[in-house]
């Protein structure tokens, strides 16, 4: 009789503390890692994106959670060096012990912490636009905003439709600027479009004069591409206004914002870029699936920051989303299963575009997902 009492004391004992660790551990938070060039070179891409991440994590916790648990977002500013994101990463993954990772501004700091993610297993969901970043497709990466390739695509499939055949090719020499050189000259082979002149900037130019100059002399040149992002866009759209270079002249999607606007002024009318609908939300149409989602998140972060929205913090809006579909789809933060989750994704109408994520696309968005947009009395306009 002893021994069937102690039995049933065991088995209840095992039971209650069992419960009890399902209890700690469900009001344990999601942890959201994230490293970000909030500050230095390229914190026009990682300020909005941290403001973004910490609005609506607040805004997520304040409606219950995800999983019946809080979300806690880790976040790290790596100033926009490649070696401090890789330290960062590897806190996040051995000391913090994220579950995600969401964050990664720039290409060369994504890149530089790749190695980490995959061989600790941990899903990361990068918001810089290079297409190495998931091309080849790597098992535990994902990113949200459009390739280089995909802006290659849509800014000479623009060009071909004005009859432009012949170009000149202007490019930073980091790793934005001359992976989108690369993704230029494959797809404007494709393409049937010729580069007559090719020529790069370092990110340390204060003036691109000469290089512009050189396209300007080049025999044939019908329109100019310029592919990079930080202050060297806006100095290459003033030099090619102060050379009074006419021909129809394009930016990529590494300066699609307002930010990009006021450091170019006057200079930047008449150019185009292929750019998020976050710019030109209310030119939708309302039979467009985005123009609600666009038009709610500008909304809320104008409201909750008092300053204009930017098209990457809306990349971090989506890598965000994405990650908490995921963890939801996934019933759990086990890293297996959420990383699954993440490639299952379909009909996600995000910020950026529409995701359909599978095993050989980890980006889930193609070309027809950016906007043409043009400069046009200081603002953007919608074009195609």
């Amino acid at each position: 009789m002893l021994t069937t009492t102690l039995r049933r004391l065991a088995k209840y004992t095992a039971v209650a503390a069992a419960a009890f660790t399902m209890s700690v551990q469900a009001a344990e938070p999601i942890k959201i890692g994230s490293f970000l060039s909030v500050t230095g070179p390229a914190s026009f891409l990682g300020d909005p994106e941290l403001k973004t991440l910490e609005m609506y994590v607040e805004r997520i916790n304040e409606n219950g959670g995800v999983l019946g648990r809080q979300l806690e977002l880790i976040h790290y500013d790596d100033q926009g060096n490649a070696s401090n994101a890789r330290s960062f990463a590897s806190r996040l993954i051995r000391s913090d012990q994220v579950d995600i990772i969401v964050g990664g501004s720039t290409t060369g700091a994504t890149m530089a912490s790749v190695p980490l993610v995959e061989q600790a297993g941990i899903p990361f969901i990068s918001l810089a636009g290079a297409v190495v970043i998931t091309d080849p497709v790597k098992k535990w990466v994902f990113k949200t905003p459009q390739s280089d390739r995909m802006a290659a695509e849509r800014i000479l499939a623009d060009m071909k439709d004005r009859g432009i055949t012949k170009i000149g090719l202007i490019s930073g020499t980091g790793g934005f600027g001359a992976s989108g050189r690369t993704q230029t000259l494959n797809v404007a082979k494709d393409m049937g479009i010729e580069v007559v002149a090719d020529v790069t900037y370092s990110g340390s130019d204060t003036d691109m004069t000469a290089q512009l100059t050189n396209i300007r002399n080049t025999k044939g040149v019908e329109g100019v591409i310029n592919f990079g992002f930080g202050q060297g866009p806006a100095i290459v759209t003033r030099n090619y206004d102060q050379l009074g270079m006419e021909l129809p002249f394009y930016q990529s999607h590494g300066v699609a914002s307002d930010g990009f606007l006021n450091l170019a002024g006057k200079a930047a009318e008449g150019l185009r870029l292929p750019g998020s609908p976050l710019l030109v939300p209310d030119s939708l149409s309302d039979e467009d699936p985005q123009k609600s989602v666009v038009q709610k998140y500008k909304a809320e972060y104008e409201e909750q920051w008092g300053q204009s929205v930017s098209t990457f913090g809306g990349y971090a809006y989506d890598g965000l989303m994405l990650a908490v579909r995921a963890i939801e789809a996934a019933g759990s933060t086990d890293k297996a299963a959420v990383r699954d989750a993440l490639e299952s994704i379909q009909g996600y109408v995000g910020v950026t575009g529409e995701f359909n994520m599978s095993a050989d696309d980890h980006n889930g968005l193609d070309a027809g997902s950016f906007r043409i947009l043009e400069v046009q009395n200081g603002g953007w306009m919608l074009i195609d």
